[in-house]
């Protein structure tokens, strides 16, 4: 591809609307150009990088057997009300009537669709296991789409399905994409982890995340640093202290004592003023669920995590109570509520089972209490995990260290179960003759997202760094001047040689000035830069950079072509 003749309109000034590395480097790179609020356009030279990742998965796809095909993106209402994600996926569905005045919405993910598909195609226990996967747009109505690809409304996404006739076959699929998306993103040049994660809307038994690591992460991944064992935080266990219960010597206990905390409501506040650690506060935080209010408890340097709150309860329903609720049941306003004389359900953390003459809030404006004791005080209705990993917990494997990382979500696997194939009654006959429900699976990647967190994971002060497999070029031929007959010339005898031993090559044939193509070439990542110079020609020698490394290598002209075929090998087989 000749640069002149390219649609690569880069940029110098970093663009005020972009917030993070991948998007402003995407942006000035000429990758991709916003249409409106979440929603993009590729330009060639972004587009070029997502067909690399589509090319990579679709070839992993075919080595474990799954099948593409290619699957609406407007879905009608009714498929969507039959597993009841209709009323409870939330605006995030963009939905809308057609002139006929039915509902119908943008895919955002094609479960039901293709449920459908499987409830009418598959009949028999002989057509399973199967596997179905397209690579198509999604669209999903972020209430704040930011990070450019990274977190649009309108995405390219890898969606893919399997269908098997019990569990255990089910695990076995489930095992084959969680290998094939590892090698996936190993092709694709990344450091990844994968890690244990929550389902979410998707629902499900359980799932994996892959996650890119990149400061400028948004997830936050814990690992051990002597196992395997890695999870996001909110799904992150944690070994708990074999400490679990208290003592019952009534010895132990102070007299219960309220005492004035005036404006007192932090935690930071409230341990600050009565002199103690966070360790020795309990708050009490009032949820509202489908089921009616809860009380929820967990130390003061703790947080409590709303997902196993969830699990816990059954419900999909939960949210912090507001201030006026928290008043009518803790007759105190928020900030001093305790557990003393609640008349609704009190969780505990399993932290707190062994906490003696400990601070809560006194249920009544400007008060705390000191020294309250479970059993003689007030009681807990459940024990349970309710709490947040935090900074040196340890392993719940092997009890080791543990680090937290960044890293971004590229792809997700879920374990559906029968989720959706009950809902939507998909069935088979098994070898006896008897209708079993069909067990599910379900696998995503972000494409887009997927080549920005390449870009995040790997950039410096001049632009991008692309990993080989997915760069749109290899090698970026540089003549430093065109008017030059021997470096034209040369030119163009590389550039056709490259081009006929199927080398992805751009020749930057522009009348610009050296010091512009070298900067573009920078900004735009290419891996290999091939720059021809008069002084070195007249020696018989080029110049090779290595942009990921910055080592610059003079060979002679006619080794060439088969010194950056052999650098393009080796960085794509790493």
């Amino acid at each position: 591809m000749r640069y002149s003749k390219y649609l690569l309109p880069t940029l110098k000034e970093i663009p005020s609307e972009a917030e993070v590395p991948s998007h402003q480097l995407m942006l000035r790179a000429g990758m991709i150009r916003k249409l409106t609020s979440g929603i993009y356009s590729y330009l060639p030279l972004g587009l070029r990088s997502i067909r690399k990742v589509e090319g990579i998965i679709r070839e992993e796809m075919n080595r474990a057997g799954a099948i593409e095909v290619l699957l609406p993106i407007v879905l009608p209402a009714e498929l969507w009300q039959e597993t009841h994600r209709w009323e409870e996926y939330g605006k995030e569905l963009l939905r809308f009537k057609d002139r006929h005045n039915r509902d119908y919405c943008m895919g955002p993910t094609q479960e039901e669709v293709i449920t459908d598909i499987a409830r009418r195609e598959i009949r028999s226990y002989r057509q399973m296991p199967i596997n179905l996967f397209q690579i198509q747009t999604k669209f999903r109505d972020e209430i704040r789409p930011r990070f450019g690809v990274m977190r649009a409304r309108e995405f390219i996404m890898k969606d893919g399905y399997s269908f098997d006739v019990d569990e255990k076959n089910a695990d076995e699929s489930y095992q084959k994409m969680y290998d094939a998306y590892s090698r996936v993103f190993a092709r694709c040049g990344l450091k990844f982890k994968v890690v244990e994660a929550e389902s979410g809307l998707i629902g499900g038994h359980f799932s994996h995340e892959f996650m890119v690591l990149a400061e400028t992460g948004e997830e936050i991944i814990v690992s051990c640093t002597h196992c395997s064992y890695a999870a996001n935080i909110e799904k992150a266990e944690f070994k708990r202290s074999d400490r679990t219960s208290r003592s019952e010597d009534p010895n132990l206990f102070k007299p219960l004592q309220k005492v004035r905390t005036p404006n007192q409501r932090t935690v930071e506040e409230v341990t600050q003023f009565l002199s103690v650690s966070p360790k020795e506060l309990v708050k009490t935080l009032i949820f509202e669920t489908d089921k009616g209010p809860i009380a929820a408890l967990v130390r003061g340097d703790h947080e409590i995590n709303e997902k196993k709150l969830k699990a816990i309860l059954g419900t999909e329903n939960l949210q912090l109570a507001s201030e006026e609720t928290v008043e009518e049941i803790t007759h105190a306003p928020k900030g001093f509520a305790g557990p003393l004389g609640l008349s609704i359900p009190v969780l505990a953390d399993l932290d707190i089972q062994s906490m003696v003459n400990f601070v809560t809030g006194g249920n009544q404006k400007d008060a705390h209490l000191l020294h309250v004791n479970i059993g003689r005080d007030f009681h807990i209705s459940q024990f349970v995990d309710l709490r947040k990993f935090t900074q040196g917990d340890r392993c719940p494997l092997c009890g080791g260290e543990t680090r937290w990382d960044k890293g971004i979500e590229v792809g997700h696997i879920f374990k559906l179960g029968t989720k959706y194939s009950k809902a939507m009654g998909a069935a088979y006959l098994d070898e006896q003759g008897k209708e079993r429900i069909i067990v599910m699976g379900t696998y995503g990647i972000g494409v887009g997202r997927t080549v920005a967190a390449a870009i995040e994971q790997s950039y410096d002060e001049h632009g991008i760094i692309f990993p080989m497999p997915i760069a749109p070029f290899q090698v970026l031929i540089l003549p430093v001047n065109m008017k030059i007959d021997l470096i034209r010339e040369t030119a163009e005898e590389l550039y056709r040689i490259l081009l006929d031993e199927g080398v992805e090559v751009l020749l930057d044939d522009r009348e610009e000035t050296p010091g512009v193509k070298f900067k573009d070439a920078d900004l735009i990542g290419i891996p290999l830069k091939l720059t021809l110079g008069e002084r070195n020609l007249n020696k018989g020698l080029v110049e090779i950079k290595k942009r990921r490394t910055g080592e610059v290598l003079l060979i002679k002209k006619e080794e060439a072509v088969s010194g950056i075929r052999e650098m393009i090998r080796m960085e794509i087989e790493g």
